[in-house]
């Protein structure tokens, strides 16, 4: 059901102008984008809050499982912890570098070796000095702390042998700096000093050489840093990813278990776990829907501004997105099958019925979008709900039978098996079972797609009042008791109701409105007549008027009132409103011009007539399909009266009844344009055309010829005069 056939208001528009975005009120637009905001804000909630009932766990590391967790499906994918534990040994098997040896090092602990031989020579053949203070003068050496044996073996020794010791110092201290000595292997290389000593030296002459040496020993060869870590990263990244397979129904946690890092890695690849939530994960949710919102109500803003003003179709389109994007989120991430049974395309469905496709298709895409956030960026279930949506929409339509909802069940059926069929044939996973259990669940979708569509479109019409196709091919049928009152009260009524009908739907097809809105809104248009329908011309007798004892008051009331009474029959049987409104807008505000001008001649002037009492409660035509039922009422009527004898005079008649309507202001509250005017009057002379063609005038018999006709000539001027004035 196109959306704009549901613009109420009054929305004032003079014929031939169409309703644009600057035509919605400040107040209107202030409403609705409030209700969008609350509408995002809801969404992204429902995106990132925990829920009861998801189906999935709340668990950390660390914490203990409450119950014992499976896997509902089958899933491969990268393990972030093993690439980072291997990536962890990889580096770790990277040695340490270190700088070449530095002979400036080893350079400078000779010349301080030098020194210190020169002073400990010093020392030994100072004659003034007793042994004391020679010892005294030894210990404080800063360069190398001689122990006490070696302070008295060095004071102790000949010069010979001090000499020879001497020499020794420098060369054991030269060999043993020309290694390469670390920080982490200074001892080590202290430790072989004694093996670089000469062997022919003498025990306690050889342990000076060895202390002096160990103590003037120093690394030549530093850590460097920036080269280690260069390598352990190279190393890092020769790592290969590290993808994990997790079998359906495999045990991934059992009661009783401490929750480690590679289980929420497990949890989180089969979408098991509830993650915490928190400012930072609502504020990237709303921002995620605050760029499509944007997008959307840009669409809206351009294309459909009718919805602003629609109030039943906004506030569908808002309750439709956050339900189905409510079940989704208790469906996809946590089970197996259940994402590929879930009716994506009842959403399409639904508001292709209510609000036109162009706008279903659109919220489609909003909606599939949604579906890639609860998924991970899944791009077989995306591409599954929107193949399935688009082809169900499509083949749906406008859903005026209920054979096509089943046909649209079974499209979306094949839909989802080939969108799945091509997505294992490109992963290569041809599991016979696996794909025989997906190929059920596509069935199943398209059953559950058909149910939830019309439960849907049934709700919505009940809820919202928003009238759906199936109600009218419903109402429509003549069996129906109001129309079988019609016809047994009042046939002729029920006849100008039948041509009524197809004259509407036939111009509302040729603008592109509601051709079966304005059809079964047209077969109520004149339902109050029933009440007394012997008032009414096309219903009684030529021979009779009982009008003639009444006064033009007391008519025109009777003949007002079967605007009323029409509404309260309507609403007796429960009819919708958009039918309803048929009664009351098809003769807007329109005089009762016979019994007015009757009342103005009996009053004898227009200023003692309370032309109110004449006029039609209203209001005028708030859509296109109860202003074309409008006009083909009254050219209808006019037709019928007036006789034309051409088709040029018919045309003639046709465009003059629908002037007298644009000249009256009746068409001033609806959104027709003076090319819809246009074709409206073309379709309704297609139509007259066959019902009102000349016909061959046969030769009569001669004293039929000549019998009186006064009578019929007298009852055909009433009819044309009371039906040229809208009484009829």
């Amino acid at each position: 059901m196109a959306a704009d056939s549901f613009l109420m208001g009054p929305h004032k528009r003079r014929p031939g102008r169409v309703l644009v975005a600057q035509d919605i009120p400040w107040r209107t637009r202030v409403r609705f984008l409030g209700g969008w905001l609350l509408t995002l804000v809801l969404c992204a909630l429902i995106l990132v809050a925990p829920l009861p009932l998801s189906g999935q766990v709340l668990l950390q590391v660390g914490d203990v499982a409450r119950s014992d967790v499976m896997a509902p499906r089958g899933v491969t994918y990268v393990s972030d912890i093993l690439i980072k534990q291997r990536q962890d040994l990889a580096a770790s098997a990277v040695p340490a570098v270190y700088d070449a040896p530095q002979a400036r090092i080893g350079r400078q602990q000779l010349t301080i070796a030098g020194q210190l031989l020169d002073f400990v020579g010093s020392v030994r053949s100072d004659s003034y000095g007793d042994a004391a203070a020679k010892a005294e003068n030894l210990r404080s050496i800063n360069s190398a702390k001689l122990s006490p044996e070696a302070i008295n073996r060095i004071l102790s020794m000949s010069n010979t042998a001090w000499d020879r010791a001497a020499n020794e110092i420098q060369n054991v201290l030269e060999a043993a700096m020309r290694d390469e000595i670390r920080d982490n292997n200074l001892a080590d290389e202290r430790r072989k000093v004694a093996s670089l000593v000469r062997l022919d030296l003498p025990d306690d002459d050889a342990a000076v050489v060895r202390e002096i040496v160990q103590d003037l020993l120093v690394p030549n060869s530093f850590y460097n840093a920036d080269k280690t870590d260069q390598l352990r990263q190279e190393a890092r990244q020769r790592v290969e990813q590290v993808t994990t397979t997790i079998a359906r129904n495999e045990v991934i946690l059992r009661a009783g278990d401490i929750v480690a890092a590679s289980d929420v890695e497990a949890l989180d690849a089969l979408g098991l776990r509830q993650a915490t939530w928190g400012w930072q994960e609502l504020r990237g949710a709303l921002a995620f829907l605050f760029l499509l919102g944007v997008v959307f109500l840009y669409y809206l803003w351009k294309e459909k501004p009718v919805i602003w003003l629609a109030r039943a179709e906004s506030l569908l389109l808002a309750l439709s997105l956050i339900l189905f994007l409510l079940a989704a989120r208790l469906v996809i991430p946590a089970h197996a099958l259940l994402p590929y049974m879930f009716p994506y395309a009842a959403l399409t469905m639904i508001l292709s019925v209510m609000v036109g496709l162009d706008l279903a298709l659109v919220t489609t895409g909003f909606f599939v979008l949604l579906v890639g956030w609860l998924t991970g960026g899944s791009l077989e279930l995306m591409a599954y709900a929107f193949c399935a949506a688009l082809v169900g929409a499509l083949t749906l339509r406008r859903g005026e039978r209920l054979g096509g909802y089943a046909w649209a069940a079974a499209y979306v059926a094949v839909a989802a098996v080939l969108v799945v069929g091509a997505f294992r044939l490109v992963s290569g996973e041809l599991d016979p079972r696996g794909l025989a259990e997906l190929t059920a669940a596509a069935v199943v979708n398209g059953l559950v797609t058909m149910t939830v569509t019309l439960l849907g479109v049934y709700l919505a019409g009940i809820v919202l009042g928003i009238i759906t196709p199936l109600q009218l091919l419903d109402i429509s049928r003549p069996t129906h008791p109001l129309l079988r009152q019609l016809l047994l009260k009042a046939p002729g009524t029920y006849h100008h109701t039948l041509l009524v009908s197809n004259m509407a739907e036939r111009a509302a097809e040729a603008i592109g409105a509601d051709g079966q809105l304005a059809r079964v809104g047209a077969y109520y248009h004149d339902v109050g007549k029933t009440i007394r329908p012997y008032f009414f011309i096309e219903n009684r007798d030529e021979n009779l008027d009982p009008h003639a004892r009444l006064d033009p008051y007391t008519s025109a009331q009777i003949i007002i009132s079967h605007v009323t009474d029409g509404i309260e029959l309507a609403r007796k049987y429960r009819l919708p409103h958009r039918i309803i409104d048929f009664i009351p807008e098809h003769q807007g505000t329109l005089l009762v011009h016979y019994f007015y001008y009757q009342a103005v001649k009996a009053a004898g002037s227009a200023g003692r007539v309370d032309k109110a009492q004449f006029t039609y409660p209203g209001p005028r035509p708030q859509s296109r399909e109860t202003a074309i039922t409008m006009l083909a009422d009254g050219v209808e009527a006019t037709v019928r009266a007036r006789h034309p004898a051409s088709m040029e005079e018919m045309a003639q008649i046709i465009a003059e009844s629908v002037q007298s309507r644009i000249d009256a202001g009746q068409l001033d509250e609806c959104s027709l344009t003076l090319s819809d005017l246009h074709e409206i009057r073309r379709a309704f002379l297609d139509v007259l055309r066959g019902l009102h063609h000349p016909r061959i005038t046969y030769p009569s018999d001669p004293v039929e010829e000549l019998a009186p006709a006064a009578p019929a000539v007298a009852a055909t001027a009433l009819a044309e005069t009371e039906a040229a004035h809208g009484e009829g």
